[in-house]
């Protein structure tokens, strides 16, 4: 053990002494986190409205207010006919327009009102996003008190709709990734070049104990990282974590395994830093992003690709990690997640110490 003690120490000492090393360790992960955590959301905000005003009246004046009054929706402008009103959206002067139809005050509650919504079709997850919403705080000023009673919707989990609980596990997922397989690989290939890696070769080391010094002192930083992550998703995105502390690390730390053995396993077949770089943005990124259920639902997506995406590392971690911080559940509620990742750390595990190689090529 003194050994592999001797090999930990020396990494550690690499990574002190290595200033762009610590910067990707503790600037890397926080800036990623506070721009992709602020950048990416599907929350409806500020959408601009013009009101087709033909057919206005007090009733439906009392609607058009109550569209104004809300903090997603602004009446940007009145128009007179629909064409004008299609005009100022194909001018991009206003994202959403309003027509009421006649007779709206005299039918608004029988169910035959008309309310008809013009929006631009360009972008579709926007233009659904925006006219669910419309259609609620419409429908809702529909209403007279007694059906308002009759109309109720509850929302678990995440009351105010904000997209950020959806998408914050799975930064997590894809800054934990991005870390451990380019700092692992990385370092790998680093000794490669150097010519360092010969005197580890040539050493009386098992190759479990090389490998596992080589891994340790970054699960270590994975754990702190994880743990910055946590702490600005509470304090800073303003992300209320319901589960246990306890069983996040948990869930992050198999996951950082797992990460850690990908990184492993592209060091050992590539030969250059750049190329170990490039690898793990490109090859291990993109796919966390597109098959992880991070940003895209899993089941709106192609069966094909479907079933190919259970062989992603992050999906399993972000399915647990949404389960335990954002539903507050417990380890109980993640087994097939936990027993997944297992699976995947066993196996990649096993190609790695098989492929590892003794003697330089």
């Amino acid at each position: 053990m003194g050994a592999f003690f001797n090999c930990v120490s020396k990494e550690i000492k690499h990574i002190l002494r290595d200033n762009r090393t610590l910067l990707l360790i503790f600037g890397l992960p926080i800036i990623m986190l506070l721009l992709y955590g602020f950048a990416i959301t599907t929350d409806v905000k500020n959408v601009r409205v013009v009101v087709v005003k033909a057919n206005m009246d007090k009733d439906t004046q009392r609607v058009i207010d109550r569209i104004n009054a809300s903090n997603d929706f602004h009446v940007v402008g009145m128009a007179h006919t629909p064409q004008e009103a299609k005009d100022i959206i194909r001018r991009q002067k206003a994202d959403v327009a309003v027509l009421f139809s006649s007779g709206f005050a005299n039918h608004k509650y029988t169910g035959q009102a008309g309310v008809q919504v013009i929006c631009d079709g360009t972008d579709p997850n926007t233009t659904i996003q925006q006219t669910n919403y419309l259609r609620q705080i419409v429908v809702s000023g529909l209403m007279n008190a007694m059906q308002q009673d009759l109309y109720t919707i509850r929302l678990l989990y995440n009351p105010q709709i904000k997209s950020i609980y959806y998408f914050v596990p799975g930064l997590t997922g894809a800054l934990l990734l991005l870390f451990c397989t380019m700092m692992t690989s990385v370092s790998i290939v680093r000794e490669k070049e150097t010519g360092s890696m010969e005197v580890m070769l040539v050493s009386p080391v098992h190759p479990f104990l090389i490998i596992a010094s080589k891994l340790f002192p970054y699960l270590i930083i994975s754990e702190f990282v994880q743990m910055l992550n946590l702490i600005i998703t509470y304090f800073v995105l303003e992300v209320p974590i319901r589960g246990g502390i306890a069983s996040i690390m948990l869930i992050s730390t198999l996951y950082a395994m797992v990460a850690l053995m990908l990184g492993l396993l592209v060091s050992i077949v590539v030969k250059r830093q750049i190329t170990a770089i490039l690898t793990c943005s490109s090859v291990f990124v993109i796919p966390t992003i597109m098959l992880s259920d991070m940003i895209y639902p899993i089941e709106s997506l192609p069966e094909v690709i479907r079933h190919f995406s259970t062989i992603v590392p992050a999906r399993w971690f972000v399915s647990a990690m949404r389960k335990i911080m954002v539903m507050g559940l417990d380890l109980n509620a993640v087994q097939q997640e936990i027993k997944i990742l297992l699976i995947m750390l066993v196996t990649l595990a096993t190609l790695a110490l098989a492929s590892f190689k003794k003697r330089l090529e």
